[in-house]
């Protein structure tokens, strides 16, 4: 019997699973006669829908309301959790690591392939700052949304309880470097949460918390347009709410911020969202890549120079075909993902089927950003719109878009019962650290000495 022809598909974000999932469509006859089989390898068993991030953060939406598991969905693909250390195309092979060969100490296994798409998505792009290795969160996972969901209540906890007002300053000053759609979301959500928790506390208002937004370059959420960021940022300031333009971080070492303009800020919580580079798997390829580390692709998603490879997302660069400047390539965001999935699924299928392949066109829909509960802005085909109506569009947007009837109606569920009762204000922090409360339980009691004799 041959064997058959084997899809690897390295990553289960965006364009990983929208692809897996239109090709256990397209290929349903050659998955069930076993001529074809589909393999995720993923880190993590869900696909995270990022642009949710800021609302579970904020509380808004539940965190497992915000992933999407792969095994329910891709039930007819073969799912891998692991991480691909390295590809040798020219073999058709992969190097993976998995939870199993942790726990063998085998070390990792070579994975055979027909056909490769890379997919492992983007991480934070981070800066030589001093003190930001140690003091620095990050916002593009669950895990660290409502990880800073529960620093930032714990902060206002430490200034509540304290007596050392340089203590209090310094937990009451959050700032948030890069001025994307993560940045600029994720502060207008949780100051908007933090500003109402306030009231549950005696002796805080929500005017002695500070925030502050620090960007490098001179204007805030350039997918918007220039007019909508500026309405941004004076929504922003109207809020009390710091923002840097022109400004870089410079340090945060001892806890405080340093910033290019001189500005010191003792601070607790520095988040850092100042844009992402390509994964490093891909440097681990024999495959060609671009100045900035990305795939060099076609306009059909197949890796340039080579075949029986694929890419899309943040880890590919795609020309722009429908730009007016030649050498333009598609912007690394979910918009382009979901849609490069798309074709990029058809055209593995056509290749293997021996059919022609199509390029990836697309036309601009617009950009929608949150600022908080029933605030944001919208630039969308053509129309621009602010406050409350941008608001509903960005949720109405991204209900439409977030994958599964089931995903779908939970969170529509959850928005309607948080605008009939009052915002959850509870923080969970003890869940970063599960056995703290067995081990104390179970370490053996202090040694205060012998006990004096009766």
């Amino acid at each position: 019997m041959t064997e058959p022809a084997r899809i690897l598909v390295v990553g289960g974000g965006y364009v990983g699973m929208y692809t897996a999932l239109r090709l256990q469509r397209q290929l349903r006859a050659e998955l069930r006669a076993g001529t074809a089989e589909i393999v995720v390898v993923t880190p993590e068993p869900y696909m995270t829908y990022q642009p949710f991030l800021p609302e579970a953060a904020a509380g808004s939406i539940s965190p497992r309301h915000v992933v999407v598991p792969l095994r329910r969905v891709l039930d007819r693909c073969r799912i891998v959790i692991g991480e691909v250390r390295s590809v040798d195309h020219a073999k058709r092979t992969a190097t993976l690591a998995t939870l199993a060969t942790a726990e063998e100490g085998t070390g990792a296994v070579d994975l055979t392939y027909d056909e490769l798409v890379l997919a492992p998505g983007s991480v934070s792009r981070t800066l030589p700052v001093p003190g930001l290795l140690d003091h620095g969160i990050g916002f593009k996972t669950v895990e660290e949304a409502i990880g800073l969901r529960n620093h930032v209540i714990e902060q206002m906890d430490i200034a509540s309880s304290t007596r050392d007002p340089a203590i209090r300053d310094a937990a009451l000053t959050f700032v948030f470097v890069g001025g994307g759609y993560a940045g600029v979301e994720a502060l207008a959500e949780l100051e908007d949460m933090a500003r109402y928790t306030a009231r549950y506390y005696h002796n805080l208002k929500p005017e002695d918390l500070r925030w502050v937004l620090v960007e490098a370059s001179d204007r805030i959420l350039p997918e918007v347009g220039e007019e909508m960021g500026r309405y941004a940022i004076r929504e922003l300031r109207g809020r009390n709410i710091d923002v840097r333009l022109e400004t870089r971080l410079e340090s945060c070492e001892d806890r405080v911020a340093v910033l290019s303009d001189g500005t010191r800020l003792p601070t607790r919580t520095v988040v850092w969202t100042a844009g992402v580079k390509p994964a490093p798997v891909l440097a681990a390829t024999d495959l060609p890549l671009n100045e900035r580390g990305r795939l060099r692709c076609t306009s059909r998603l197949a890796v340039e120079g080579v075949d029986h490879a694929w890419a899309a997302g943040d880890a590919a660069a795609v020309p722009d075909v429908t730009a007016e400047e030649p050498g333009r390539e598609c912007a690394p965001n979910a918009q382009h993902a979901v849609r490069q999935a798309k074709v990029l699924a058809e055209n593995i299928t056509a290749s293997l089927r021996g059919q022609l392949l199509k390029e990836y066109e697309h036309a601009y829909a617009g950009s929608v950003a949150s600022l908080g509960l029933h605030k944001g802005v919208a630039h969308v085909y053509g129309r621009k719109l602010k406050g409350y109506p941008a608001w509903l569009m960005h949720r109405a947007y991204h209900l439409s878009r977030v994958p599964t009837f089931n995903r779908k109606a939970r969170v529509l569920a959850e928005w309607t019962l948080s605008g009939l009762f009052k915002r959850e204000i509870v923080s969970l922090g003890s869940l970063e650290h599960p056995r703290a409360e067995f081990e104390l339980a179970a370490a053996p009691p202090p040694d205060h000495g012998d006990k004096p004799s009766s």
